[in-house]
């Protein structure tokens, strides 16, 4: 790939951390290159930057008075405090990015509270910017969850400018918080555990963060209790649909992210191809940083080696794990990470070797495949730890090892693989190799055996995305090898699991459709598509046949659920003269007629004809 000139907002974002002058004018001109116009802007930002100081040491409005505007923009288009956007009052600018600026705001109607706004700052509403701008609210409306800084409002400035307003998060980065508190190494991990379940609510949202860091996780106080909220979506991407119209596509040749937390994928300049596990790999530098007080790569290495060269590293060299980079820090920063989390120094680097080491490095696999399936898989492997059962990472099989130093040492293995052939063959290692598959294929048994038993729990517990990725998990230990029936099982599971994800995302994505009628519609086919896959034409087969080839256990009761959903949107077609709506609800009757369920159908269905 032919060298690519990095983002603005990336640049900016690393320029700003260097504070010596010269290494930062270096730095400056590596990532531009011949690129002059990206240069000039990037030196005015980082001019107004470090003229506005710090919102902290002064005051709102020395630093709106202070800071300069973009060349060719009328100060009045400048929001400054006590300026008026619909309902709210700007208080006080807390913060800044490369496209937005975020105020501290008093709302006054339809109630009275205190929020943030963030609206695109002047000269930056070019038509990229605005469609990220857009994208970043509208990924945080999908948002319902307690760890996910909810979106309140949202509409245009008087100068036309995209804004929307947000929970007021008081709250510092996540390992500030947790330096600051001296929280050892399980209420560090609880606390992840907490912001890996709202990534993974985000992933089922379809939106992918990228950009996950400890200054976009704050953590504030409730009840006593710290809570992890994550913020910022700035950068995050939709899978399965646009977030906005305008959602603007990530152009070929630009980095996306911040270096230190980016995955190998993102850093390979094709944001066409990242998906959910670019989350989890973020997830994985977060934890290595809240272990062991650093990241993986030094900022300050990264820094110094050039844009292609820092894009290698991240793709290529593999960290120390938690345990060593412990080990090997300088004797004063040992002694200080040691003593925030509790521990002297022999005992922390301790406790990371092991099972820690083997979590952390899991999320951090170069080849995604290797990683976690998704957040909520990467959070039950962390309590798993915590409740002191195996975890899922393990070490790196013999094998798997031996494949990656022959991709290293491609050359000097050729005449080792002649060699090493010739010493089998005189040492009969046949006999051993088919013992060794064997006891590989009950090993890879007995942990696809403890996937499912996971998997059922959180069935139990309605979790159905985290169960379905432990059932992927075991599809991918058992491969091709292992017990059929074991294998059937597995299958069977991932199935059902894929239905009832299938059916309740159907009736959720229903509910941000206000054209009645489209929803009606849209509903039934997709709700009639869903079982087809499955492999249940519900229509064609009698309701008995229905109910008995519908799945057991707690599966059973979201799927029916699904088919009483489907009777009453199909009953709104009756006046056109379809009636396949009894049909449906007889089979949903045959399937569970518990006597509360039959209430409520009778009670909806009385409402539905008299209507």
């Amino acid at each position: 790939m032919p060298n690519a000139t990095p983002s603005l907002d990336t640049v900016f974002c690393e320029a700003v951390e260097i504070a010596d002058a010269d290494a930062r004018a270096a730095y400056l001109a590596r990532a531009c290159g011949t690129d002059a116009r990206l240069r000039q802007r990037l030196e005015a930002l980082i001019a107004a930057h470090f003229q506005a100081g710090s919102f902290l040491d002064r005051p709102a409005e020395a630093l709106a008075a202070a800071a300069p505007l973009a060349p060719g923009h009328d100060p009045s288009d400048a929001q400054e405090p006590g300026s008026v956007i619909g309902p709210y009052t700007l208080v006080e600018k807390v913060g800044e990015g490369g496209m937005g600026a975020v105020y501290v705001a008093d709302q006054s109607t339809p109630v009275k509270r205190r929020v943030a706004l963030k609206v695109i700052k002047p000269g930056m509403d070019t038509r990229e910017v605005v469609a990220r701008f857009e994208a970043e609210r509208q990924a945080l409306a999908l948002m319902d969850h307690p760890n996910i800084a909810a979106v309140f409002d949202a509409g245009t400035t008087d100068q036309g400018r995209p804004y929307f307003v947000m929970e007021l998060v008081h709250g510092v980065p996540i390992t500030e918080y947790c330096d600051q508190a001296r929280l050892p190494a399980d209420r560090r991990l609880r606390l992840f555990v907490q912001l890996c379940r709202a990534v993974q609510h985000a992933h089922q949202k379809g939106v992918i963060h990228r950009d996950l860091k400890p200054s976009n996780v704050l953590v504030t106080v409730l009840d006593g209790e710290p809570l992890p909220k994550v913020i910022d979506f700035g950068i995050a991407k939709a899978v399965h649909q646009p977030l906005t119209e305008k959602t603007a596509q990530t152009r070929l040749a630009q980095l996306v992210g911040t270096p230190m937390y980016m995955s190998p994928e993102q850093a390979e300049l094709s944001g066409l191809d990242v998906d959910t596990r670019a989350d989890v790999y973020g997830l994985g530098v977060l934890l290595y940083e809240l272990l062991t007080g650093t990241t993986p790569f030094d900022q300050e290495t990264l820094l110094r080696a050039g844009f292609d060269e820092m894009r290698r590293v991240i793709r290529e060299d593999e960290p120390p794990r938690p345990s060593e980079r412990v080990s090997t820090l300088a004797a004063p920063a040992r002694t200080t990470v040691s003593a925030r989390r509790g521990l002297d120094q022999r005992r922390l680097s301790r406790l990371l070797r092991g099972d820690l080491d083997w979590v952390v490095m899991k999320a951090l696999e170069k080849d995604r495949d290797r990683r976690y399936e998704g957040a909520g898989a990467f959070a039950a492997d962390v309590e798993r730890y915590l409740a002191g059962r195996p975890v899922v990472a393990r070490p790196p099989s013999t094998g798997y090892r031996v494949r990656k130093f022959v991709q290293r040492n491609k050359a000097a293995m050729a005449m080792a693989a002649v060699l090493l052939a010739a010493v089998l063959a005189v040492a009969g290692t046949v006999g051993w190799t088919a013992h060794a598959r064997s006891a590989e294929r009950a090993e890879a048994a007995r942990r696809a055996g403890e996937f499912l038993d996971d998997a059922d729990r959180l069935e139990q517990a309605g979790r159905w995305g985290e169960a379905l990725a432990l059932v992927e998990r075991a599809e991918a230990v058992l491969g091709g090898n292992g017990d059929a029936g074991l294998r059937d099982r597995v299958r069977e599971r991932k199935r059902v699991l894929a239905l009832v994800l299938r059916t309740e995302a159907i009736r959720l994505e229903m509910v941000s459709i206000w054209d009645q009628d489209r929803v009606l519609d849209l509903e039934d086919q997709l709700l009639a598509q869903a079982f087809r896959e499955y492999g249940l034409d519900v229509e064609a087969l009698a309701p008995a046949e229905v109910a008995a080839r519908l799945p057991d256990g707690a599966a059973r009761g979201a799927v029916v659920a699904a088919l009483d959903d489907w009777a009453r949107v199909r009953r709104e077609f009756w006046e056109k003269g379809d009636r396949g709506w009894e049909h449906l609800l007889a089979a949903a009757r045959a399937a569970d007629p518990d006597p509360w369920r039959e209430r409520v159908r009778a009670a909806w269905q009385k409402i539905l004809l008299d209507h």
